[in-house]
């Protein structure tokens, strides 16, 4: 995909924040300036156009309600748009000291509020001189993730395989691992499309295992040890490329991970615990 618009076009804006009012109010001055606006109010509306449109620059608040950040919209636009101008605002004038020194990887973080000629001429030299930027090898979690979902599966099978327990039924390779390609893929979901730690969402891939495991034998210990294995061989995945991930979001990423593998244990199990109802319902003898 072209990461940069037409350069016969007004440069394309990509503006996020949360204020109604700000939002509206610098749409407007951005548009008199002969730029191209598009506007999201939260994490997920941005990550929704980004992965949607092409941008030539981000203007973002830091911080915004619900899961993820500022920093979580740079990352995203770097993945799908390498070239765009990635800019930042704080209302903290100490914490733009603070981030200055890593400077993680946005083109510039500014205070609020900003005089608005400064602004226009700060975006139109990070656009002029965009070229010149030092690249980045960054990579976001669930890019790793999806890219080493196969070595992932991998880990926790050899894991399984080894352990007692769980090698106590005897099951093929596909058997056991049968489930795990879809829950990755609703991880790497969640990954990109944030939303409030311990909001509820039916994992379709949990539910299906739950009933594939009560089928197959498995009691609710045995489900909790291979979730917990599967925990371990996504973070030794991760582990394994600490020299690209980018560690601006690791927090927030470690947290969606250990949440959404709770979310799908619990619903594993309670679709196990509906199951065995099931059953026993069935073969029950009338009085």
């Amino acid at each position: 995909m072209d990461t940069v618009t037409d350069a016969t076009a007004n440069p394309k804006i990509l503006l996020v924040d949360d204020n109604d009012a700000v939002r509206d109010s610098l749409r407007a001055v951005l548009e008199f300036s002969q730029f191209d606006v598009k506007t999201a109010a939260n994490v997920a509306e941005a990550i929704q156009l980004i992965d949607t449109e092409a941008f030539d620059v981000l203007l973002s608040d830091l911080h915004l309600p619900g899961a993820g950040d500022g920093f979580t919209i740079v990352s995203a636009m770097r993945h799908r748009h390498p070239d765009a101008v990635t800019l930042l605002f704080t209302g903290y004038p100490a914490l733009k000291e603070a981030m200055d020194a890593i400077l993680l990887q946005a083109d510039e973080i500014m205070v609020k509020p900003m005089p608005i000629p400064e602004l226009l001429a700060l975006i139109r030299e990070k656009l002029k001189n965009r070229g010149t930027r030092r690249t980045t090898n960054t990579e976001r979690v669930a890019s790793i993730l999806e890219r080493e979902a196969e070595t992932t599966i991998a880990d926790w099978l050899s894991r399984v395989e080894s352990d007692d327990e769980l090698n106590h039924l005897v099951l093929s390779r596909d058997e056991r691992m049968g489930h795990l390609p879809l829950l990755i893929r609703e991880l790497v979901h969640r990954l990109r499309v944030p939303r409030r730690l311990g909001t509820k969402q039916v994992s379709d891939g949990a539910v299906e295992h739950g009933k594939i495991r009560h089928s197959q034998g498995y009691t609710i210990p045995m489900i909790i040890e291979e979730s917990r294995m599967l925990q371990v061989s996504i973070f030794h995945s991760l582990q394994s490329n600490l020299n690209v991930v980018d560690f601006s979001l690791l927090l927030i990423d470690v947290m969606t991970i250990a949440d959404e593998a709770d979310s799908q244990l619990k619903q594993t199990i309670v679709s196990f615990t509906e199951s065995s109802a099931v059953n026993m319902a069935a073969i029950a003898v009338p009085a």
